[in-house]
């Protein structure tokens, strides 16, 4: 398939949203699994540099089965369930300066499908250096619930708010 052109009347918000998964992983504790996301990835050295994982869906694979791997490539981690999930899909939009550079420059932002699991493994397993692909996060470490929102880039602010919400109840299990 040919690449996209954008004629001269489409602007960057005018650019589709990129289908991705996001994972709320919950240890037996019920704290959630954060990793620091390293300054290439985020060109931002600030302190709202950690997220959960994510990433996107690969054309033709379903979002659980995305879930899945984009777990097991960012986190190493396998021995998890899903336990809940947002049907719904939630959207952000980059900011303005990240338009057209982000993403490729081929997406205004992402459309996400949020899945909450349960972490049975130990903590040995987690892996953040992968042997193929690329690492994301240089360290990670379990948090409160409640604490999430504040850790993100403000863009992404108000989805982590509406996960937080939406996944609060299986932080008491």
């Amino acid at each position: 398939m040919a690449d996209r052109i954008l004629s001269t009347s489409t602007t960057p918000r005018d650019l589709p949203y990129r289908p991705c998964v996001g994972i709320m992983l919950l240890n037996k504790d019920g704290r959630v699994w954060t990793g620091r996301r390293l300054a290439k990835w985020t060109g931002d050295k600030s302190a709202h540099v950690w997220q959960m994982p994510q990433g996107g869906i690969s054309k033709g694979e379903e979002p659980i089965e995305a879930a899945y791997r984009e777990l097991r490539e960012e986190t190493g981690i396998s021995s998890a369930e899903v336990i809940a999930e947002i049907a719904q899909w939630l959207t952000y939009d980059l900011p303005e300066p990240l338009l057209g550079v982000a993403l490729k420059g081929k997406y205004r932002g992402q459309r996400q499908r949020w899945f909450a699991m349960r972490f049975w493994g130990d903590d040995s397993e987690i892996d953040i250096q992968p042997r193929s692909g690329k690492a994301e996060f240089d360290r990670w470490r379990w948090r409160d619930m409640s604490e999430l929102p504040d850790l993100i880039v403000p863009f992404k602010r108000p989805i982590y708010q509406t996960v937080v919400e939406r996944f609060a109840y299986l932080a008491q299990s």
